[in-house]
C-alpha cells in the first residue's frame, strides 16, 4: 500500500449559459452553427452573415 499514488482532486468545470430554453427552461449548449437543448431536441439556428 505504500505504493499508491496521491489522488489528484478534480477541478469543477466552468460552463457559460448563454441561453435557456424557451420550452422546458433548460441551459441550451452552443455548436458552431446553433443552439441546442439537450433536454427536449429545441434547437435554434444562429444567422450567417454573408
Amino acid at each position: 500500500m505504500a505504493d499508491q499514488k496521491p489522488k489528484k482532486e478534480k477541478q469543477a468545470r466552468k460552463y457559460r449559459q448563454l441561453k435557456t430554453c424557451p420550452k422546458c427552461g433548460v441551459g441550451m449548449g452552443e455548436h458552431p452553427d446553433r443552439y441546442a437543448c439537450g433536454h427536449c431536441g429545441y434547437t435554434e439556428f444562429k444567422s450567417q452573415k454573408k
